[in-house]
Formats: structure tokens, C-alpha cells, sequence
């Protein structure tokens, strides 16, 4: 979605809730990533240090649910499958880097992702203490490698290269002019609805059915 474009929209009125968020049921159906963090066991946020991250963590972070936080979401998991076959893997123990700037394109919004789920952060990110559960600098932009994005573990050097095809999943042929309209002011409550409903019916797709589809998450070793 564009951003910073004062826009009026067809809105319904609802009562915020402090416990709960109103989200698309198939959220939930979006395959977790579990991951062990030793600061969180150390620091006591998790008795065992074990984290469950699921996509709705992700939304939360980003303030939306788009192609772009999905297809981040599940470069995370991919990368995290082939570092730690058998193993559970090791938040904050991941160096991440990115082929383009972090202001170019969508690349930051996919670094917050990687980010929350890997512990990965930049300059501004956690220091440590006594020298260990470092994650500042695990960060990296403007990199020399083949795909858009390339995560190494720390411990033993293995690497894995990773892009994404979101041309795998193409949006829906009413989804353009519907935008447009909403944009211009012109659309209906009912067009809005339409739109926001074609929207998160790709990102299902992505994060359902192509899970695991090669061709939308592009592996190179």
C-alpha cells in the first residue's frame, strides 16, 4: 500500500479491544516458526528459552498484512530450515544481509521482519552482556551476494542465499482499479471491502498454499 497519502476511506466504527486483535482467520492455518533464544531463557521471558513466532507477530510488528511482510515471513522460516535441519534454531546467533540499501524498495520492511524472527538487528539493536547475546550489527545492507537476501550462522559459517517471486502468486485483475478508486476517494463502502478482501485472499495464497513452493521462495546455496 502506498504510504503517506492523506486519503479519505469508507470506515466502519468499531470499539477497540485491549486483549484481542481482529485478524483474518487464516492468520492461524500460517505454518509457526519455533526458535530458542538464550537471553529469553536467561532473562526469564521464556522458561526454556523456546519462542513461537506465528505470521500474526509479523502483522503486528508491520501495522499490515501485505505480500511483502508474507513473503519475509516465509524467507525466515526457509532460511531457518536449511541453516538447522535438525536442530532447533538459534535466535540472535544469525548474521542477515541484504542486497539493496535498507531504504530502497520494500527492503526495510523485510529486514523488520527477518529481524523480530532471527533477533538480527543494526546499529541500534541489543549490546550484550559480558560480551555475549550480542544482536546489534547482525544486520547487513548494500551486500555483494546473488539473491536479495543471505543469513550465515555465527557458530558454524553455513550459508544460505535467498529471493522471492511474488509473480508466482499475481494479485487479482480487479485489485488495480479497485485501489485506484479508494485512492482517488471515489469507491464505495462495498468496493473497499472488495479490495481489502482480494488483498488478503493473495496473501493467503502465498502463505497457504505456497508455503513451501520452491518457486515463489527461491533457495541458492
Amino acid at each position: 500500500m502506498p504510504h503517506g497519502i492523506a486519503i479519505d476511506l469508507p470506515v466502519v466504527t468499531v470499539t477497540p479491544s485491549i486483549a484481542t486483535m481482529s485478524y483474518p482467520a487464516f492468520f492461524d492455518a500460517v505454518p509457526p516458526i519455533l526458535v530458542h533464544d538464550k537471553l529469553a531463557g536467561l532473562l526469564g521471558a521464556s522458561s526454556d528459552g523456546m519462542l513461537t513466532y506465528h505470521y500474526v507477530d509479523a502483522v503486528r510488528l508491520a501495522g499490515h498484512s501485505c505480500p511483502t511482510v508474507a513473503s519475509a515471513y516465509l524467507m525466515a522460516r526457509r532460511a531457518l530450515q536449511v541453516l538447522f535441519p535438525d536442530d532447533v534454531p538459534e535466535r540472535g546467533e544469525i548474521d542477515v544481509s541484504f542486497a539493496k540499501s535498507q531504504d530502497e524498495g520494500v527492503t526495510g520492511v523485510i529486514a523488520s521482519v527477518i529481524g523480530l524472527i532471527t533477533g538480527a538487528a543494526g546499529p541500534g539493536g541489543f549490546k550484550g552482556i559480558g560480551g555475549r547475546f550480542k544482536r546489534h550489527d547482525l544486520l547487513h545492507f548494500d551486500a555483494a551476494i546473488e539473491g536479495e537476501v543471505r543469513f550465515q550462522r555465527k557458530d558454524n559459517g553455513a550459508a544460505v542465499q535467498l529471493g522471492v517471486n511474488l509473480g508466482r502468486v499475481p494479485p487479482s485483475p480487479l485489485s488495480g482499479p479497485l485501489l485506484q478508486r479508494i485512492m482517488a476517494g471515489t469507491a464505495t463502502l462495498a468496493e473497499a471491502h472488495e479490495f481489502a478482501e482480494l488483498w488478503q485472499a493473495r496473501v493467503k495464497k502465498i502463505l497457504i498454499e505456497h508455503a513451501d513452493d520452491p518457486e515463489l521462495i527461491v533457495v541458492r546455496l
